[in-house]
């Protein structure tokens, strides 16, 4: 039997393929050193790359965020010379350098990430071995700072981390692509992707802003003028269409450049002071407290008061800035002069429950609800608390914190005949296949006046730039309505000495208003400090460059 078998012509071929299977396995799990020494030569790497990140446009369509081209270096430790490390020196920063000039495990190492053309061509021109040069995206600003403390800024992997950026980060992230490079023997290396991500939806969305940039320019323009010769500390501007509540320009100081990374670590320049920084209105708020008191007929318009130059109210006093006595007003007057004791007498008319909750109703101390990142609500005591001289404080501006954001929101509502609006600055938002998933609107949140009492309001304030504290704001060819503001620095619960806020709101043209506009310079130390010397010129130049360049034409906003 056992010479059948191998006598039989399968035996020879049961054998063969016995040898053949044993010498594939034995190649598989015990590889000739020669062979694995080349493939080492020849090995392939996934890589992650940024890819396209959406567009942020503004009022116009014109691209204020957008991603291009940019060349991003790595290392492979396992074909790199330590000793080559020292070449990098001055074209890399030294930490890099030290982590390359000695043995390195593993097979990657990101050398230098989205890297401006200058740098990447000194890399380039050493030709060192080890060293490997990919495509990647890169974030841009082509503005700079215009508009940074609004746009935002993302990290080096294309992630929001502030402003637009941010909120808006799942329709503008696109994933990253992966890069699937392979090395010749040559030491060449080719990219052999044939798809950009691991299987996410091609191309992300985009976001568009009711910012116009021209106007945009103007403000922050004459902003950093502003605290320059007034040598201020930080600064605000927010421009607001009121009659739909569309943001029209937002400007904070200091600002800076989005594209400098460096910059992005210092808290001070990247905090939004339109919408994060609270402060004391001042005078600035003395048109919503008198708002307040006629709607609830607590005072009327043809009443007069005796406005001294300082009243005691329970366990303090109220001043008048002017130092002086202004004798008997008229309501209108009160506001008109800026008195201080005949602001506060009116104020103490009203019931502090009803007060309190009137300011409220005109949305201080609550959040605003615009597409924003660290969006402060502002200071307001509870009721139980406006013991004393509190409300007194209260009705001249002091005593409650509130953010330029909602100060501007609030008097948009007397321009536009007492209408309390969402502020919105995203117009518009569309998917990756161009669909509208969000749009901005005139959104009512509620009518905090009479229209008759908006419009006796308006020509009051009106009054105010032509004949008042106000008139540094006002031109000839344009009619003004607005109030200026001086308010003390508080600090751990004292007012400091020589610190102090200037502002002043205002709108145009003052029968149907297209703009309004708060100017706040914070802190001035040149001298003057009063919001009609410091801030008003500020509001004047800006609509005087705005008529100039014929940015009234076409501003009446639809919803």
């Amino acid at each position: 039997m056992l010479k059948r078998f191998g006598g039989s012509p399968w035996f020879l071929v049961f054998l063969f393929f016995a040898v053949l299977f044993w010498r594939v396995a034995s190649l598989q799990l015990f590889p000739d050193p020669r062979v694995e020494k080349q493939s080492r030569r020849q090995y392939w790497s996934r890589v992650p790359v940024s890819t396209n990140r959406g567009f942020i446009y503004d009022a116009n369509g014109n691209a204020l965020a957008l991603s291009i081209p940019s060349s991003s270096f790595f290392l492979d430790p396992a074909f790199w010379n330590p000793s080559d490390g020292p070449k990098l020196r001055g074209i890399l920063p030294e930490s890099i350098v030290a982590t390359i000039s000695s043995q390195m495990p593993g097979r990657f190492f990101w050398l230098a990430r989205k890297i401006d053309e200058g740098t990447a061509e000194k890399i380039r021109a050493l030709d060192l071995k080890g060293i490997y040069e990919i495509s990647e995206k890169k974030r841009l600003y082509p503005n700079k700072s215009l508009l940074s403390h609004v746009l935002g800024f993302c990290d080096v992997d294309d992630k929001g981390l502030a402003g637009i950026e941010l909120m808006w980060d799942k329709i503008l992230f696109s994933p990253p692509g992966m890069k699937v490079l392979a090395r010749e023997s040559s030491g060449r290396t080719l990219d052999i992707s044939r798809h950009s991500n691991d299987g996410f939806s091609s191309g992300p969305g985009s976001v568009s802003l009711s910012v116009d940039s021209r106007i945009q320019f103007i403000v922050e323009k004459r902003l950093d003028e502003g605290i320059a010769e007034h040598g201020a500390k930080w600064g605000s501007i927010v421009c607001i269409a009121p009659d739909t509540g569309a943001v029209v320009a937002m400007a904070s100081w200091p600002s800076f450049d989005p594209n400098v990374r460096e910059n992005l670590t210092n808290m001070k320049r990247i905090a939004n002071n339109s919408t994060g920084r609270t402060y004391e209105p001042g005078s600035t708020f003395k048109p919503i407290v008198l708002g307040i008191a006629m709607e609830k007929g607590s005072v009327g318009g043809s009443e007069t008061f005796n406005c001294p130059y300082r009243i005691k109210v329970a366990d303090g006093h109220i001043s008048e800035a002017s130092n002086r006595s202004f004798g008997r007003l008229s309501v209108p007057e009160i506001l008109i002069k800026s008195s201080n004791t005949g602001m506060a007498q009116i104020g103490m008319r009203v019931k502090p429950f009803d007060m309190y909750h009137g300011v409220r109703e005109w949305g201080f101390s609550k959040p605003p609800g615009i597409e924003l990142n660290g969006v402060e609500d502002g200071l307001l005591a509870t009721p139980e608390q406006w013991r004393g001289v509190v409300p007194s404080n209260i009705s001249i501006g002091q005593g409650l914190a509130v953010t330029p954001l909602h100060l501007a929101n609030a008097m948009a509502a007397i321009a536009n005949g007492g209408f309390l609006l969402r502020p919105y600055i995203v117009s518009e938002v569309r998917d990756a296949s161009g669909q509208v998933i969000y749009k901005g609107e005139r959104t009512l949140v509620r009518e905090v006046l009479s229209p008759r009492t908006a419009s006796w309001l308006s020509s009051v304030m009106k009054e105010s730039v032509k004949n008042g504290t106000g008139k540094l704001a006002g031109l000839p060819y344009v009619s003004i309505a607005g109030k200026t503001g001086t308010a003390q620095v508080a600090e751990k619960g004292e007012y400091k000495k020589g610190k102090w806020v200037s502002s002043f709101a205002g709108f145009w043209p003052a029968e149907k208003p297209d703009y309004v506009m708060l100017v706040v310079i914070g802190e001035p130390s040149k001298g003057k400090y009063y919001g009609g010397d410091v801030a008003a010129p500020v509001f004047r130049r800006i609509v005087e460059d705005m008529f100039q360049t014929g940015l009234f034409a076409n501003n009446r906003r639809g919803g």
